[in-house]
């Protein structure tokens, strides 16, 4: 688990859901809530809270990315990667800390992912928690 910390900054609601906007070091990120201020007393401007997201929902990406809706993009290096028949996890050193990708070694190989190459992991909105 890719665990982060945060301070809430700005709050979107459109009915029972929150779109939260995270300062997370020098980066923005998102994240979707299904909840709401009235009803989840952690959503609050100024807030610190834990960015959490599941190392099998970060993607990696060969930089510079194009056009993509993903809007939490997090660049980094690949420190070290463990490759096994089906799966390899890749660790990342990114300027906000250690991260972790598991994807297919399909994938890594297609990609021609090495130790030392600069990627950008990607974590979609809605696979992002919030904790304090």
């Amino acid at each position: 688990m890719n665990n982060l910390k945060g301070t809430i900054k700005n709050i979107s609601v459109d009915q029972q859901i929150t779109l939260v906007d995270i300062q997370v070091g020098n980066l923005d990120m998102l994240a979707i809530v299904i909840d709401t201020p009235e009803h989840a007393s952690y959503l609050k401007l100024g807030r610190k809270v834990k960015v959490i997201f599941k190392e099998t929902e970060v993607i990696i990406a060969h930089n510079p990315i194009s056009e993509i809706s993903l809007q939490n993009k997090i660049p980094g290096k690949i420190l070290r990667m463990e490759e096994n028949a089906l799966l390899t996890k890749i660790e990342l050193d990114t300027n906000l800390g250690p991260l972790s990708s598991i994807i297919t070694t399909r994938s890594a190989h297609h990609l021609n992912l090495q130790p030392g190459q600069s990627v950008v992991a990607l974590v979609k909105t809605n696979e992002v928690m919030l904790s304090v």
